[in-house]
């Protein structure tokens, strides 16, 4: 297989997703060893806030910044509570990028919007720094291995080919008589819920409505931004990632509703304006 300086020429761009934070000296460590490895690379986070051990959580992040990224960036993600068990580390080569983690999850909602081209476990330790600590394999596997792939080093040479990787499954929206049922996926830090609702599902902004399930039924009107409702009001906006959001207009609609991940939403249409 070809190796990155020949598949995508200049680029050395890696970045970081993990749920570490920045209080302690892990992420700075990470980007010491890459950066002892591959001096040239441009390093970005694209976030470390994500909660302690959630899966899912870092998977929707790096699915979400991925793509904007130029060809050839080598996405490193590491939400890791199995770290040191039988789950493997791998890479994974796509038509346009790197991914490098543990095959939990954590890579797969990324991955399902990428054909892989070649997906391998990482076991050469060659590729790692030595020893290797059974509680921070961001360090001692992902960083070096994401250096190195960002030098040029084929994916093939870093251990054994794989079919595939551990996928997370995505919740899908359920139709019903009168509408879309979804749950929230996401809740962001200015407190918006994001939902699985696809906002291609709507026709008209204006009529449509969304419906909360909490411990009692709230309703917001679906609107184009934010302040189309008035101040602390409820509303559902089509977000920045395609998928409509449940929030308050300058407040928090996770703490005002007590929304959390899973919580059900319904989009309810209006009568003759779509679902016909």
């Amino acid at each position: 297989m070809a190796a990155i300086s020949a598949t995508f020429p200049f680029v050395s761009v890696i970045t970081l997703t993990t749920d570490f934070g920045t209080r302690d000296w892990f992420v700075g460590t990470m980007k010491g060893v890459m950066l002892g490895i591959q001096p040239r690379a441009t390093l970005v986070d694209i976030t470390h806030d994500v909660a302690a051990g959630d899966i899912r959580g870092g998977a929707f992040a790096l699915a979400e910044a991925c793509r904007f990224f130029p060809k050839g960036t080598v996405h490193v993600a590491v939400v890791d509570p199995g770290v040191g068990s039988s789950r493997r580390p791998i890479a994974v080569q796509t038509a346009d990028y790197f991914f490098v983690g543990p095959d939990n999850g954590v890579l797969s909602w990324a991955l399902a919007r990428e054909k892989a081209r070649a997906i391998h476990a990482l076991e050469e330790e060659g590729y790692f720094l030595c020893p290797v600590s059974r509680t921070f394999h961001g360090r001692d596997i992902f960083a070096p291995v994401a250096a190195h792939l960002s030098r040029g080093v084929p994916i093939g040479k870093l251990g054994p080919a794989l079919k595939d990787v551990v996928r997370l499954d995505w919740p899908e929206p359920r139709k019903g008589r009168d509408g879309i049922e979804g749950e929230v996926v996401c809740v962001d830090r200015f407190g918006n819920a994001i939902t699985n609702l696809d906002g291609r599902l709507l026709q008209d902004m204006e009529m449509a409505a969304c419906e909360v399930h909490t411990r009692r039924r709230r309703t917001c009107p679906v609107r184009a931004f934010y302040q189309a409702v008035a101040p602390r009001g409820l509303v559902a906006v089509v977000g920045s990632s395609g998928l409509l959001e449940i929030a308050v207009n300058g407040g928090s609609a996770a703490r005002v509703l007590g929304l959390e991940i899973g919580t059900r939403v319904r989009l309810r249409r209006a009568r003759g304006v779509w679902g016909r």
